[in-house]
């Protein structure tokens, strides 16, 4: 997989979510984009959910277990939102490793 992420980002015309949907690999260096986009997302409307979705991503074991810790805290990281705004926050993990064996092997 290439450095690069591949995002898109849909919010429902009644504002009440926004899903996020990455692609490629999500790591230390390059997860600061993701929370900027939650961070953006989130601002569009009071009580958003924000899905960010890994499922199409490959994802380090400790940015995960950081997405998944905003999730359950209802906040961005202080860094990336200093006014700590409130965050409906989902995060739909990509699948584990012999799932996604799985999937190629069937392919």
């Amino acid at each position: 997989m290439s450095g690069k992420l591949g995002v898109t980002v849909r919010v429902d015309l009644e504002c009440s979510s926004a899903h996020i949907d990455v692609r490629g690999r999500v790591d230390e260096r390059n997860v600061l984009a993701v929370y900027s986009l939650a961070k953006r997302a989130n601002s569009l409307a009071a009580g958003l959910e924000v899905t960010i979705d890994l499922q199409r991503a490959s994802v380090d074991g400790a940015v995960l277990w950081h997405l998944q810790a905003c999730a359950v805290s209802g906040f961005l990281p202080e860094h990336t939102d200093p006014e700590q705004a409130e965050c409906r926050l989902n995060i739909v993990a990509p699948p584990a490793q012999d799932e996604q064996a799985d999937v190629v092997l069937a392919a």
